[in-house]
């Protein structure tokens, strides 16, 4: 039968002592379910204690399934919770939430599913001292401290070392060895041959045995008893560890002394979890009780219950740590090989076709930047329509596809009510809704780092053009203005534009304070590695529009609704000129309108002054990696949409922060001349009121300062002379009627576009 992956490759990382009776028996049947032999169960039981001959098979033979069997499903998972990952998946499936994207090789040499046992040979010419000594030498300096343990204690049926002698140094051991005559009891003391002895591999200070008294970090121990003896051999050589001395432990597991040369306990305790993972991920499942460097390890020459603990290698692997660490990583080096530019160069590759016109290739990536309140997330939906509806997205044309809306900071009933509203907005007919897929994750964002392969999973097969993930700041994972935590941040990116085959869109905030000063790719907030990661860095800033534009942009826009309104009526024919002025247009409107179109064009274009008042001014400046750098593009925001401008308005318009000093100066004065006119605007209409409360009628000059007068004493403030009063009558609208010389309110000047 065909089988979707090897089981035996799985039960490696399965420790059979570790299950209970019925995770055992699951086991089992799995097996027996996926056409695998009793043979291959019972082998896999051997490295349990509890096991005893032929219950395998009497077992197997009760298997005889039933309508929901246990699968070899059972076994995958069992062996992805200890850290296996299938080399190979014959067949497809539907991934799980948190299944591995293309496995998970990382630091895999070797497959033991595969690889075959190394005999071992006992020594025939049995010398204890030589062992010892050989050991010894290898392991310690002459005037190194070594531990040992000779004398034993029962507990359980089962003899454990005692703390053993520490005071005696390689040195003084070796030469004593030497002059022994074989008796080695003679030299480290008797010990049982039913529990054989014991050493420290790492020298010690003299003075105790804990880690606290360990001296030099160069050794830690791997031991496995999962496996059988010939395949621990096997992977231990296969997996080039710089091993030492590789001793039998007279029972069912090799100690290997592996070099580490650690400088200190940190980076043991480091160089030890790593090489621990290696041993794991390739199938030998060492204990992690031998984790601290001050551990004991069999002392080869001695026997232990009839049988040796003996050399079975010396120095065998890489010659150190590094060279070890170093190969093993470029085993796993999966980086493409070198290409010869002699050879691409008559068959270049062809450029992945644009996905928004001059400014991004599809499969690229894509950072828009800007302000708070720049109405980012609206402009990422624009785009999400434009691409949907292959329609065109700030003046760029986008190129017709699906597209995946990540967002992480709407609620959903807001977010589908924004696509519908920009949808109305922008006028455009919904007419490929099905191109736009929405990924709500508002209350369930993860980091960058877990939320890229979970999108890739789900996102696989689904043909997106584009995925745009809107806000970053939900997902950073880190600190934004590391360099290195953002670089690692920004490849999730790469990751998922590489898997999906799709650009990725995201949009980041404006650093705090003012902006002037930088350039358009220095403003988002945090590392350099944000401007200087994707392929094109769209970049908003705010303009700052005067009375007099929005003026102007109030009168566009009410002649924009005189002509839609009587755009049909048969006597509507304006001149060019006309259709420029909304106060013309309205006297055309008095002539050819009722009373109540008239009353309807006014309540339009109330609803479109407030719409004016209410738009903000943007200009887009890029920062491309593919294309020519464009033109800055102004644009208008106008809830919930941004729109170009059209007329070329804002050419003209100068950020805050770009302008120069003397502009900003004159700016400032000028505006605090209007607050101060407008406060003495104020100050005069208010003495006006109250004196014409109070007399019902408009007061003269002199009655007109002495309420001003008044009023400037009850609050603490001095009033202004008479002459000044009569000298601003005419800039507060007023004049003086000739014979009863009260003030009279001068007639309105018509203002742009007056309503009727």
């Amino acid at each position: 039968m065909e089988r979707s992956c090897d089981l035996t490759e799985a039960l490696a990382y399965i420790d059979p002592a570790e299950l209970s009776y019925q995770e055992w028996v699951n086991v089992g049947m799995a097996l027996k379910e996926a056409g695998y032999s009793v043979a291959v169960w019972e082998d896999w039981s051997r490295a349990d204690k509890r096991y005893h001959a032929g219950e395998c098979v009497k077992k197997w033979a009760s298997f005889r399934g039933c309508s929901t069997p246990v699968t070899a499903g059972t076994i995958v998972q069992m062996a992805r919770e200890n850290g296996w990952r299938p080399h190979r998946m014959v067949d497809d499936h539907e991934l799980s939430w948190d299944d591995c994207i293309g496995g998970n090789d990382d630091l895999v040499v070797v497959n033991p599913g595969w690889i075959e046992g190394q005999e071992i040979q006992e020594p025939e010419n049995w010398k204890p001292e030589e062992q010892l000594i050989t050991y010894l030498e290898l392991l310690f300096d002459s005037s190194d401290y070594v531990g040992y343990v000779t004398e034993t204690w029962e507990h359980d049926g089962k003899y454990l070392p005692k703390k053993g002698n520490y005071d005696r140094t390689a040195g003084e051991l070796i030469a004593a060895l030497r002059n022994c005559k074989g008796d080695i009891g003679s030299v480290i003391g008797d010990y049982k041959p039913e529990a054989g002895a014991w050493i420290r591999f790492n020298p010690v200070d003299g003075k105790g045995v804990k880690n606290d008294n360990v001296t030099e970090f160069r050794y830690a121990l791997v031991e496995s008893d999962a496996e059988d003896i010939e395949k621990q051999n096997a992977i231990l050589r296969e997996l080039e560890l710089p091993i030492v001395t590789l001793t039998h432990s007279g029972g069912k597991s090799l100690h290997a002394i592996v070099r580490i040369d650690a400088g200190d306990y940190a980076e043991y305790r480091k160089r030890v979890e790593y090489l621990y993972e290696v041993c794991k991920k390739n199938g030998l499942k060492v204990d992690t009780q031998n984790k601290n460097p001050s551990r004991l390890s069999r002392l080869p020459g001695v026997m232990r219950n009839g049988r040796k603990q003996f050399l079975v290698a010396t120095n065998i692997g890489k010659e150190s740590w590094k060279e070890w660490q170093e190969w093993i990583e470029s085993i796993n080096d999966d980086l493409p090989d070198y290409e010869s530019l002699a050879v691409e160069w008559g068959n270049l590759p062809e450029l992945a076709p644009p996905l928004i016109e001059g400014v991004l290739r599809q499969g690229h990536k894509m950072l828009l930047a800007g302000p708070s309140k720049a109405g980012k997330s609206f402009a990422l939906i624009e785009l999400c329509i434009a691409i949907a509806e292959g329609r065109r997205w700030l003046g760029w044309q986008c190129a017709k596809g699906k597209v995946l809306y990540v967002n992480l900071e709407l609620d959903r009933a807001s977010c589908l009510h924004r696509f519908r509203d920009v949808y109305e907005a922008m006028q455009i007919a919904p007419n490929n809704l099905a191109n736009i897929d929405l990924w709500n994750l508002r209350g369930h964002s993860v980091p960058m780092d877990r939320l890229a392969p979970k999108l890739i999973r789900r996102a696989t097969k689904k043909g997106y053009l584009a995925v745009i993930i809107d806000p970053i700041y939900k997902v950073i994972t880190g600190d934004e203005n590391s360099a290195d935590q953002m670089a690692n941040f920004c490849n999730q990116f790469d990751k998922v534009c590489t898997e999906l085959s799709c650009a990725v869109i995201y949009c980041h905030h404006h650093s705090k304070g003012a902006q002037g000063g930088k350039k358009s790719m220095d403003r988002a907030s945090g590392s350099g590695v944000f401007a200087r990661d994707p392929d094109a860095l769209l970049d908003l800033t705010e303009l700052e529009v005067n009375e007099k534009l929005l003026l102007a942009e109030q009168n566009r826009a009410r002649c924009d609704v005189y002509a839609a309104y009587m755009g049909d009526m048969p006597s509507f024919d304006p001149s060019q000129d006309e259709l420029c002025s909304s106060a013309q247009l309205g006297k055309i409107a008095e002539r050819i309108c009722s009373a109540s179109q008239l009353k309807e064009i006014k309540r339009l274009i109330c609803a479109s002054d407030a719409a004016v008042a209410g738009r903000t001014a943007w200009r887009i400046e890029g920062t491309l990696r593919e294309f020519p750098k464009f033109p800055p593009v102004n644009l208008w925001f106008d809830y919930p949409v941004h729109r170009a401008d059209a007329i070329g308005a804002l050419a003209d318009v100068q950020p805050e922060e770009e302008k120069p000093m003397w502009q900003k100066g004159k700016e400032a004065r000028k505006k605090q001349g209007e607050t101060e006119r407008k406060s003495r605007q104020t100050k005069y209409n208010m003495a006006i009121e109250n004196f014409r409360f109070e007399y019902e009628r408009y007061p003269t000059v002199q009655e007109l300062y002495e309420q001003m007068k008044s009023d400037a004493e009850a609050v603490g403030e001095s009033c202004p002379a008479i002459k000044t009063i009569w000298n601003s009558l005419k800039k507060m609208g007023y004049t003086t009627h000739r014979n009863t010389k009260q003030l009279v309110p001068l007639p309105e000047k018509s203002g742009v576009g007056n309503i009727p």
